[in-house]
């Protein structure tokens, strides 16, 4: 079974900086897309930013020039860098990979951990 463990969420003032983590275990197929999403309460989820396997990434624009993602291929590892955090940053972050099944995909998605910027 599939299982994604989030590491690293917690609070931080505005202009601070967090780096959450996702570790990934139990894929007997390849992780294709890695990344994050978000969800404020009462709000959709929504992206912040994934990352393919050979590097390419897309992100809001929200989080463009202040958020980082980075992988770990061997280690079926997902790393978001924050940097230059904002209290509209504050949100529930989730984990989310797909397992590729040669023909289709297989999304999971982490517990989710929280994120709070406040002064």
């Amino acid at each position: 079974q599939v299982r994604l463990v989030e590491s690293g969420g917690g609070s931080a003032q505005p202009g601070g900086s967090l780096r959450l983590s996702c570790s990934v275990s139990g894929s007997n197929f390849s992780i294709r897309n890695m990344g994050w999403y978000r969800q404020d309460p009462g709000k959709q989820r929504e992206l912040v930013a994934i990352i393919r396997p050979g590097g390419s990434i897309s992100s809001a624009d929200s989080v463009k020039g202040r958020f980082t993602i980075s992988r770990d291929n061997a280690e079926d590892t997902c790393f978001l860098q924050m940097n230059s955090l904002k209290p509209e940053d504050t949100a529930v972050y989730y984990c989310y990979v797909q397992e590729w099944h040669q023909l289709y995909g297989v999304d999971y998605w982490g517990k989710g951990t929280l994120v709070t910027v406040s002064a």
